[in-house]
């Protein structure tokens, strides 16, 4: 019987993240003392509490059949580690860009968010000014 199936990675599983709460979907039948043991072998982590969700399928609609379809029941597990403690799983890179103007100036990319929440980057001019022909370079998220 596999007891961790995958760990749930949403933007709200990651803010969790950043305060020691991580979130796994697990077995239907697992316990919180089974949970806390696996998570603490398989991550090398000090397990402080285990909280458990069960999360109702819901009905759906299919778009193009007049007929409905109800997705799984999961159960999800809150487990919160040790202070200093992190699972690499959840943890995201930082990666700084740099662009370089066709002199070889560095400048600074800032990220802006559109209305319908998708990634601009606007080329900041620096002290010296940026030239107009400076190259663009879009961070990919």
């Amino acid at each position: 019987m596999i007891i961790l199936k995958r760990p749930i990675i949403t933007e709200k599983s990651m803010k969790l993240a950043e305060t020691g709460l991580y979130v796994f979907e697990v077995d239907k039948n697992a316990a919180k003392p089974q949970i806390a043991k696996l998570v603490a072998e398989k991550f090398g982590v000090k397990v402080i509490s285990v909280k458990i969700i069960n999360s109702k399928g819901e009905m759906k609609a299919q778009k193009r059949v007049r007929k409905n379809y109800h997705t799984a029941t999961i159960k999800k597990a809150l487990v919160q580690v040790k202070k200093g403690d992190k699972i690499a799983l959840f943890e995201t890179p930082k990666e700084e860009v740099t662009v370089t103007t066709a002199e070889g100036e560095p400048i600074k990319l800032k990220e802006k968010k559109d209305l319908l929440g998708r990634t601009k980057v606007r080329v900041e001019t620096g002290a010296t000014g940026a030239a107009p022909t400076t190259q663009r370079k879009v961070i990919p998220t």
